[in-house]
């Protein structure tokens, strides 16, 4: 199984009785898991189905889910606009008491513009239960879609970090081979050095001495050998199912560590320009690896 992206969108629908809805679940990269909900007012219990299906799924990433919900025109309850009825008998009040109008008979009150109002949310307890059940298997149908989605971004990453790390280590044998030469090159430039300054007294002797002191302190054996083992950490952790996006991340500063060492101790114009195209593939690694999760 690949490793997992954090970006991906993925939708289901639904229908309960005189209700039908919609869910959209999407995600985008994140240090850590974030989930915003939005919903239809008086479902109180989605959000917490959305939050924890997210929790049971993900790991990493910043998620939206939202519902959209809607009742058939006509299938909801009804309620009196207690304060516009009265509005009304208040304003007709002195009429009815100078006898200029008859009172008004009830049924010609409810008839009355927005007297009666459609009440969309009012529903009973069980129902209100069944309904949100309903909604929150779709809920969790759509962060299905979308852990689905994120697999199959997974899935192109993992070519891409496994290209990127075979250049990577292509780079780190072509720096080894190429510092194989340092300690032939620092002697002959500390020899020609030391010549020019102390002329006779720069015996062979002292300049073995010096030069391997150099040669010392420019050896990349280390580095080279660092960086053929995170090599080979990173290819097991693309190659696991786990969420690896943090490991990674760390992994690639400790990359980025030895190849700049390896700069700073490069005596050669061919080492240096190796480690420096070296230096780009880890930022092009580092980037890719932001989308994992």
């Amino acid at each position: 199984m690949p490793i997992s992206g954090m970006t991906g969108f993925g939708r289901a629908e639904g229908a309960h009785g005189s209700w039908t809805w919609a869910v959209e679940a999407r995600s985008v990269n994140g240090r850590n898991l974030e989930v915003r909900f939005r919903g239809p007012p008086g479902f109180d219990g989605l959000e917490r189905t959305a939050r924890e299906g997210a929790q049971a799924r993900f790991q990493r990433g910043q998620l939206t889910v939202g519902v959209q919900a809607k009742r058939a025109e006509g299938a909801g309850a009804v309620r009196v606009n207690v304060q516009q009825l009265e509005a009304y008998l208040k304003a007709g009040g002195p009429y009815v008491a100078t006898g200029m109008v008859r009172a008004p008979s009830l049924d010609g009150l409810l008839s009355l513009r927005g007297v009666i109002e459609a009440d969309e949310t009012a529903l009973e307890a069980e129902a209100l239960a069944e309904l949100e059940a309903a909604i929150g298997a779709s809920i969790l149908s759509a962060l299905d879609g979308l852990a689905a989605a994120r697999r199959e971004e997974g899935s192109s990453l993992t070519g891409v970090l496994t290209g990127l790390l075979d250049r990577i280590a292509a780079l780190t044998a072509q720096a080894e081979a190429e510092a194989g030469g340092q300690p032939a090159i620092i002697k002959e430039r500390f020899e020609r050095r030391l010549t020019e300054l102390a002329g006779e007294a720069a015996t062979p002797e002292r300049i073995v001495q010096e030069a391997a002191a150099l040669a010392v302190k420019a050896d990349v054996r280390e580095e080279l050998d660092r960086l053929a083992g995170h090599i080979e950490a990173a290819r097991a952790l693309v190659g696991s199912d786990a969420a690896v996006g943090r490991r990674l991340d760390f992994l690639t500063q400790e990359f980025m560590r030895e190849a700049n060492t390896l700069c700073s101790k490069s005596a050669l114009s061919a080492l240096t320009a190796v480690g420096l195209e070296l230096k780009a593939t880890i930022e092009q690694f580092r980037e890719q690896v932001q989308n994992v999760e």
